[in-house]
């Protein structure tokens, strides 16, 4: 492991890492943007307090090496800064919907639909899709406009600072448990190409990813734009095939009952049963975030393209994940007398027999190839994911941070943990279960952003940053809490066959008006903890990329990544207050003791910029 760093001054803070900044100097503005291809630049090392780099003193931070590097951080654990986000709406747009290649969607869809019939599988698949949707949009405008990941907004959507940490946790559990998933499909299409063991493959396809996940986000978006055309093509295939040779396989589909006597009719019980499984996927939208962090400011020019770029990268995913779960049970179908039903719930054997009539004996490479292909562009994302959310996680309780990507290998050996225990057997049960917190969690931050912020309950702005945010706040936490809680002794039957049927939506119910009936109880005390004079409400500010410099790191950094420290008496970055052991929450325990005396941000040097609609489009990006 790397070394983490270690406070060079007596008194100083705990052992941490900062990411390095857009800027070559202190109070620099940001540094220019990457090579063409959206690779960022590596940034420059930070000079001391001086600014001339000799016998000046070392910051009261030093960086670890690979938390410095911010071609592999990506800004993991802060506000993606404008000078970052130079990738068009259109590319972000493009490798966040690369993400969702995975074919975990054919075998949720398969299952549903084998258990409890066409009719009901097909309501419930439409269901969970029209609840995904709903609940997405808020979420995925929030992170494109504020630059700001699914954790980070969940802070200041009603959880606070700490009450966060769970949430944290419940993502990462989404991103190892569809990456357990994801991989044991792929190691089935091995097992079936060249006869690898699956326990081999389990370790190969955990392995593979290791060397993408790690470039950050400028190798996810080659590997995305470089195999999409071969997921197309291994996409459409299949379906083309069947329209030609088995043009009677729809008609015959929309009568099947079901591999479990469930019958062809509509049931209630299959409805919320199969519903709950398909809305485990209700936490994809955090993955989504990952990427339309990286969104550009939304500016007039550019206003169309940027907004249906964040609705079909951010709640668009589902329209395509409802299709492929419908196209997955369809070919499962198809399949199922020649494979027999176990085989038909994993992707490969159907995928092998539609091609068949056309392919011939090249249908099985041909079946394997896109099955790898797909399970390599989903996994990347899960692994980068699940890195991003255990290094929130951990900053919080331990207060260091040795760098994103260390926490790869803890999200992929509980993967490959889950792998080897042979989860994909209980799929249904464990996609159930995890949905009724899932849902839980995404319904209280839909309920914030949409409701709590129109009618005043919640400030109007994202507010993630410590130094501004009670621990917890009961709007969204509690909220949560209760809901998963009901919800899940639903699930396990404690209130009928019925409640155990519809638990998830008990959960979003739930959620969805104890969030804010708590927020108008407690008057929306609990969201801050004191007003931020750096950039919040009422604050003018003439341009919004303005810099100051950390007085921790000595690394200048954008406004809404700044707050103001009494301990530190100056500016400070948002991870280094994050990472603060020993202030003892000074600023929120005690915020009337006086303004704290800040500098004259420093003014992006106009050189550097995009031209004259930048500033605007920095602005826009407000509230």
């Amino acid at each position: 492991m790397t070394d983490t760093a270690i406070p060079q001054t007596a008194g100083a803070l705990e052992a941490a890492a900062a990411p390095a900044a857009p800027a070559a100097t202190p109070g620099a503005p940001a540094a220019a943007p990457g090579a063409p291809d959206g690779t960022p630049a590596a940034p420059d090392v930070a000079l001391g307090a001086s600014g001339d780099g000799a016998g000046s003193p070392p910051p009261s931070r030093s960086y670890a090496k690979l938390a410095a590097d911010e071609s592999r951080e990506d800004y993991s654990l802060r506000y993606a800064p404008h000078s970052f986000r130079r990738w068009s709406p259109g590319v972000v747009a493009g490798t966040a919907l690369g993400g969702i290649a995975y074919l975990a969607d054919f075998a949720i869809g398969a299952s549903i639909v084998f258990t409890y019939g066409f009719t009901s599988g097909f309501a419930s698949i439409m269901a969970a899709a029209t609840i995904i949707f709903l609940t997405g949009i808020p979420i995925a405008r929030a992170c494109a406009k504020y630059g700001l990941d699914m954790d980070l907004v969940t802070r200041g959507a009603g959880f606070g600072y700490f009450g966060s940490t769970l949430t944290s946790l419940i993502y990462a559990s989404f991103t190892f448990i569809f990456f357990a998933l994801e991989g044991s499909i792929m190691a089935q299409a091995m097992h079936q190409a060249i006869g690898l063991p699956v326990q081999a493959g389990y370790l190969i396809t955990t392995l593979i990813v290791i060397p993408i996940v790690f470039r950050g986000m400028g190798a996810l978006a080659k590997v995305q734009a470089w195999t999409q055309p071969i997921w197309i093509i291994g996409m459409v295939l299949p379906f083309v095939v069947l329209a030609f040779e088995a043009p009677d396989a729809w008609g015959a589909f929309g009568s099947f009952g079901g591999t479990e006597g469930a019958g062809s009719g509509f049931s209630w019980i299959g409805f919320g049963l199969g519903t709950g499984v398909a809305l485990s996927l209700i936490a994809q939208i955090g993955e989504q975030a990952d990427y339309l962090r990286f969104m550009p400011a939304k500016t007039e020019a550019n206003k169309r393209r940027w907004n249906i770029a964040v609705l079909a990268a951010g709640p668009g995913w589902v329209i395509i994940g409802a299709a492929k779960q419908l196209g997955g049970a369809l070919l499962a179908f198809v399949a199922l007398g020649a494979v027999g039903k176990t085989h038909a719930l994993e992707p490969i054997a159907p995928q092998i027999e539609a091609l068949k009539p056309w392919l011939g004996s090249f249908a099985l490479p041909a079946a394997a190839l896109f099955v790898i292909v797909s399970q390599i562009k989903i996994n990347v994302t899960n692994a980068y994911s699940g890195s991003l959310s255990w290094s929130n996680f951990f900053s919080r309780i331990t207060h260091r941070h040795p760098g994103r990507v260390w926490y790869i290998f803890l999200n992929l050996v509980i993967a490959l943990t889950l792998m080897e225990m042979n989860m994909f057997a209980a799929l249904n049960k464990l996609l159930g279960f995890y949905s009724n917190v899932g849902i839980a969690w995404i319904a209280a931050v839909a309920a914030d952003l949409v409701i709590n912020k129109r009618i005043g309950l919640s400030p109007p702005y994202i507010e993630f940053k410590r130094a501004y945010l009670y621990a917890v706040n009961p709007a969204g936490f509690g909220a949560m809490l209760i809901a998963s809680t009901v919800s899940i002794l639903a699930f396990f039957g404690l209130f009928g066959t019925y409640a155990e049927a519809f638990s998830t939506f008990i959960a979003a119910g739930l959620s969805l008006t104890l969030c804010p009936l708590i927020a108008w109880a407690t008057g929306g005390k609990y969201y801050l903890a004191r007003p931020n004079p750096v950039n919040g409400p009422g604050v003018e500010v003439a341009d919004i990329t303005a810099t100051h410099t950390c007085s921790v790191c000595e690394t200048a950094y954008e406004l809404p990544d700044i707050a103001d420290c009494p301990v530190r008496s100056g500016p400070i970055c948002s991870l280094c207050c994050s990472l603060d052991a020993e202030c003892g929450d000074v600023c929120r325990k005690e915020p009337a003791n006086g303004p704290v005396l800040m500098p004259m941000p420093v003014m992006p040097v106009p050189a550097l910029r995009d031209g004259a609609g930048e500033s605007a489009a920095a602005n826009a990006s407000r509230v």
